[in-house]
């Protein structure tokens, strides 16, 4: 039996390819049939190009609602949109939810977050829809530029979650980070971790540093993400930037690829699987600087985190490499204005002191939170300091503060 082309319900692909070749030989369509061969030949070469037909899509392929939806988040200076089925689109602004107008209309049906979004997905990320009831991606709106999507599965229905990428990369000035973090991209190895959680601002920061870099270095740096967000043009560095589910299957596959091409400069979006947390310490001992991110809220968390995700009889030979690897550790959450008006970072910041390695090495990592109390000379800070130098400049309040402090008896003594 004949298999079905994939997009073409009911057509035999055996039957359509020979119907092209005899049209073909005959040099002429029969009256009605020319935009069906056409169709066909778009649609096989689309499937010849494979995953890379989920890069961002372009101005005509949105439909006239999203659109409508995106322009008014980048207008009034939204940071998200959200499509939820059973709900009229909202969008967030200065942390806070608020109605599109450009919504008027009924709720969003059950499946009209995916129409909207459905030329985006490449066949790849349509099976991986299919399968694991997520995919992440990014499209594009011409002058209003990228945006970031994370498609997802509920009881209801399919909703979307829509971050508007900014165009320009901020430096850690403007976003209230310390020049210093610029001095640890100098280093020829070593592992950087950005963590904090989902929208505290870890990819910007990781692009700061990069366009940093970019700028100031010539270095060869390989970014892997899933998906892109910020470009980076080529500048005194070489910057080549892979797309995870677009470029590649996994941050792991990507990671153990990049290690062939002659990196200077590693950045990897998330290290969310054991293969890609080996990978990542194994090209920061072996002679690579690592940039990377994880969904963690404090140092002592994120050390336990990376030495967990290995068997329990790896764990020690892991602390080990990750003692030599580590340079700095860097916790970031957004905090809420006092006056209302967008987010301020709060920021934790370890530096990998020979005491720091020391405690890694022996797993007692309830001591580094000691270390970091310590470690003011050499430009360490715990996150009850940012807060509450945040609360005595008035940028946030003190009961924000008390909110995010991990410590807070800490806290309330440097506000005294």
């Amino acid at each position: 039996m004949c298999a079905r082309h994939p997009y073409t319900p009911g057509v035999e692909t055996e039957d359509l390819n020979r119907l092209i070749r005899s049209l073909n030989a005959a040099g002429e369509h029969p009256a009605g049939e020319e935009p069906l061969v056409e169709h066909v030949r778009e649609l096989e070469a689309a499937e010849a190009v494979g995953p890379r037909t989920g890069a961002p899509i372009a101005d005509g392929e949105l439909s006239p609602r999203l659109a409508a939806l995106l322009t008014e988040t980048v207008r009034r200076g939204g940071t998200d949109l959200l499509l939820v089925p059973g709900a009229w689109p909202v969008l967030r602004l200065h942390g806070s939810l608020e109605p599109v107008s450009a919504a008027a209309g009924e709720p969003l049906g059950p499946s009209e977050a995916f129409d909207l979004l459905s030329p985006s997905l490449s066949a790849e990320r349509r099976r991986r829809y299919g399968a694991e009831g997520a995919v992440d991606l990014s499209v594009r709106l011409g002058a209003l530029g990228r945006f970031r999507v994370n498609l997802h599965r509920t009881r209801r229905g399919t909703a979307a979650a829509i971050r508007v990428l900014p165009k320009r990369i901020p430096p850690l000035a403007e976003l209230g980070l310390p020049e210093s973090l610029y001095d640890l991209t100098k280093a020829a190895r070593g592992l950087l971790l950005v963590t904090g959680a989902t929208g505290s601002g870890k990819t910007t920061t990781l692009a700061a540093l990069v366009d940093r870099i970019n700028r100031t270095q010539k270095r060869h740096v390989v970014t892997i993400e899933d998906p892109v967000e910020y470009e980076h043009a080529h500048g005194a560095s070489i910057v080549e930037q892979v797309e995870v589910g677009a470029d590649a299957p996994t941050f792991a596959a990507a990671l153990v690829a990049a290690l062939r091409q002659d990196p200077d400069v590693i950045l990897v979006g998330e290290m969310r699987d054991l293969e890609t947390t080996r990978a990542a310490l194994t090209a920061a001992e072996t002679g690579h600087l690592v940039l990377a991110t994880l969904h963690t809220n404090d140092v002592p968390q994120t050390v336990y985190r990376i030495t967990d995700i290995f068997p329990a009889e790896q764990q020690a030979t892991v602390r080990q490499q990750l003692s030599l690897a580590l340079s700095a550790v860097l916790c970031q959450q957004l905090v809420p204005r006092a006056d209302g008006k967008g987010r301020v970072v709060a920021a934790e910041l370890m530096l990998a002191t020979d005491g720091v390695r020391a405690h890694v090495r022996k797993g007692t990592f309830h001591q580094l939170h000691t270390e970091l109390t310590l470690g003011r000379r050499f430009g360490m800070v715990t996150m009850e300091e940012s807060l509450a130098r945040l609360v005595r400049s008035g940028a946030i309040t003190e009961a924000e503060a008390r909110l995010r402090a991990a410590h807070p008896d800490d806290l309330a003594a440097l506000l005294r």
